[in-house]
């Protein structure tokens, strides 16, 4: 009889609060300010910060950061809005850090 496994998911790397699943990578190969970092089409149990732009290798983005909701841990940011025509794909998604969270379910 085989196990029955939840889906996999990753959590804040402080309080273990979950913060995203597996199946909403997009992307693996992006950088954070400090780590490698995942795109993820969605995120739960954050919070948003204030707006603001920033200049990335890929042009002027405006971003917001992202907390958890539980401990208020710096995640990553969510793209608000990217001015380059090219990366339009990347607004309402979410960089997560890898550094920042933990895979659970494995």
């Amino acid at each position: 009889m085989a196990e029955l496994v939840g889906p996999r998911l990753y959590s804040c790397c402080k309080c273990g609060n979950q913060v995203a699943l597996h199946d909403d990578i997009i992307s693996k190969y992006f950088q954070g300010r400090s780590s490698r970092a995942f795109l993820f089409s969605h995120a739960m149990n954050i919070e948003l910060g204030d707006k603001e732009d920033r200049h990335f290798i890929t042009g002027l983005h405006t971003v917001a950061t992202i907390k958890c909701c539980d401990c208020k841990e710096l995640l990553g940011w969510m793209y608000v809005r990217a001015y380059e025509e090219t990366q339009k794909y990347k607004e309402g998604k979410f960089i997560l850090e890898k550094s920042m969270i933990i895979m659970e379910n494995w």
